[in-house]
């Protein structure tokens, strides 16, 4: 409890690569209620679709995340947040470049995350 010094850069999947910096969840700290990262993505980026097992919120701090889901593309600005609803599929991409926050209840996993074959 109390002061989180540091993320932990995790893998992260799509293409060029973002960095992940995980502040809580289950790579940094173990936990599994949730997970909180940073993400700093290029531009270009595009990673796979997925059907997650969890909710995802997404906050905006720079440039701007287009999200694609099965209702159609939306792109989230700066200082607006995204609500991903568990088992809806989704997909994330940044063709400007962006930097997000992102919080996934329960904490994100490889397993639960279902991307796209």
């Amino acid at each position: 409890m109390g002061l989180i010094e540091k993320p932990t850069v995790v893998p992260a999947a799509g293409i060029p690569p973002k960095i992940i910096e995980e502040f809580v969840g289950r790579v940094n700290d173990g936990e599994g209620r949730l997970s909180l990262a940073r993400m700093k993505s290029p531009p270009g980026w595009v990673e796979p679709g997925q059907t997650p097992d969890f909710d995802e919120w997404s906050l905006v701090l720079k440039g701007f995340l287009r999200v694609e889901t099965s209702q159609g593309v939306q792109e989230v600005q700066v200082g607006q947040a995204y609500h991903s609803p568990r088992g809806q599929w989704i997909r994330y991409s940044t063709p400007q470049g962006a930097e997000y926050l992102s919080v996934c209840l329960p904490a994100f996993s490889m397993e639960t995350v279902r991307r796209d074959d």
